[in-house]
């Protein structure tokens, strides 16, 4: 019997998408596709990899809005916002073409009389990318373009949430004349996914893996990875603070924040989900954020007048609403009322935003990831207590410091545990620095020139040539 993937689509719970699965077979054929067309791929002029990956994003981004509603179908985010996921994609596709050529480039191991010394860097192979529903586009991206570039073949599995996602990638690089097999998208489950990193199916398995998602998927990943010497690129999401200092510029930090907490209704990997605030302009901070937050109009993603769409799936908002009552029975204070939000209903996936405060560490929404539109803001008396709080968690993907003095905001970041430390912004990934986490939120990094590093392989070159 053939097995379909189904997305339900939490705009209104109704089967937006259905896909069949792959079976064991197509698995093993799309990979031995990708070995042989990877042997090619590898050796052609990396300048004709640039100018195909190119026209793929030119082809993209020519269908922003139709891609942008069914990003708004899938997954929930508001049409208002999801064209900018296109923009997204286009910025980072197009930084890692620009700085390929450097980034990719033998290196020297200086002048040895009678010697030439050079460090090449060969692709891996095949690469499987496995992105989430969250940031369809953009989590994928991070990965398919610089493992391409490099030599690399792809093969992208993609959230059944977002299937259709995986294939506007195909569509894009067909229309670029990418070579068959180079890249291909496989709707699979989570047994023949394990497979391709076991190495059970038919053909063999994958060289490498990115994998974004949760950290039990990670674990998984990495156990089915270990009977085999490949490498694993894993982005676990996080628990990410913010730190408001006393000499803020307050009405900055509150937009910012409050964008970052509730922007994709929470569902950010490196959304702020903690705030610790100094107890100068925590009265007028707070307030100041429970106001913006009351402004958000919460309903219909389709309705360009919405700012703050359903969340995936009515599971996922009750967790959230679970972890707000659990901490509100344990004395914290709610700030919004939820009446206020027509569209919100329990059972559902559409849930308010919600700021709480008389938080405690103890509490799960401020430990355990939420993922949803909800923060803890909590008061603190200096910077050591503020650096003390932010590292005491499981996470380490992002921090953020909101200030005036960037000698402090140095200072302080080299006190974190963290991959990625702002000042004076949050929820944003530049394309020009490494993309990484620390303790639960991963391993490995993507983006920049260091992201091509973990997609490729360092093979040294030591000629004699005076004989």
């Amino acid at each position: 019997m053939l097995e379909t993937l189904k997305c339900i689509s939490p705009v209104d719970g109704n089967v937006y998408v259905e896909r069949p699965l792959a079976d064991d077979q197509e698995v093993a054929e799309a990979l031995a596709r990708a070995r042989q067309a990877q042997a090619a791929w590898r050796h052609l002029a990396l300048a004709e990899r640039q100018a195909i990956l190119g026209r793929a994003v030119d082809a993209f981004v020519a269908k922003r809005q139709e891609i942008a509603e069914e990003i708004s179908w899938q997954m929930g985010r508001p049409v208002k916002f999801s064209p900018f996921e296109v923009s997204g994609f286009e910025e980072r596709a197009r930084h890692m073409i620009e700085i390929s050529a450097e980034a990719l480039q033998d290196i020297d191991a200086g002048p040895k009389d009678g010697f030439t010394r050079f460090i090449r860097r060969d692709p891996l192979g095949v690469v499987l990318v496995v992105a989430p529903w969250n940031y369809p586009y953009l989590t994928a991206v991070n990965s398919v373009a610089p493992a391409l570039l490099a030599g690399n073949a792809v093969i992208l599995k993609h959230s059944a949430q977002t299937p259709l996602c995986a294939e506007r990638f195909g569509e894009a690089f067909a229309a670029a004349g990418a070579p068959e097999g180079v890249f291909q998208h496989l709707h699979m489950g989570h047994e023949a996914t394990l497979g391709l990193v076991e190495g059970a199916s038919e053909a063999g398995g994958v060289d490498f893996v990115a994998f974004t998602g949760s950290v039990p998927a990670g674990h998984a990943m990495q156990e089915a990875a270990s009977g085999r010497f490949i490498g694993l690129g894993l982005e676990l999401g996080g628990k990410d603070p913010a730190y408001v200092r006393g000499d803020v510029n307050l009405e900055h930090a509150v937009e910012n924040l409050v964008d970052g907490a509730f922007f994709n209704s929470g569902q950010s990997c490196c959304g702020i989900e903690r705030i610790y605030v100094h107890r100068d302009v925590y009265d007028k901070f707070v307030d100041g954020f429970a106001t913006l937050t009351q402004a958000y109009r919460l309903g219909d993603p389709l309705d360009p007048e919405t700012t703050l769409g359903p969340m995936v799936r009515a599971g996922a908002a009750d967790f959230v609403r679970g972890q707000i009552d659990e901490a509100v029975d344990e004395g914290a204070r709610a700030l919004i009322d939820p009446a206020t939000f027509k569209a919100d209903e329990p059972g559902t996936p559409y849930l308010a935003p919600q700021v709480l405060v008389g938080v405690k560490h103890s509490m799960r929404v401020m430990h355990e990831e939420s993922f949803g539109p909800v923060v803890g803001i909590m008061k603190v008396a200096n910077d050591a207590q503020a650096v003390q709080l932010m590292n005491d968690s499981p996470f380490g993907l992002t921090a953020s410091i909101w200030t005036t003095d960037e000698a402090a905001a140095i200072e302080l970041g080299d006190q974190v545990n963290t991959g990625t430390w702002f000042m004076n912004r949050c929820d944003y990934l530049d394309p020009a620095l490494a993309w990484t986490g620390v303790k639960d939120s991963g391993r490995g990094c993507s983006l920049s020139q260091v992201g091509f590093e973990q997609l490729t392989r360092p093979k040294s070159f030591h000629l004699r040539v005076a004989v």
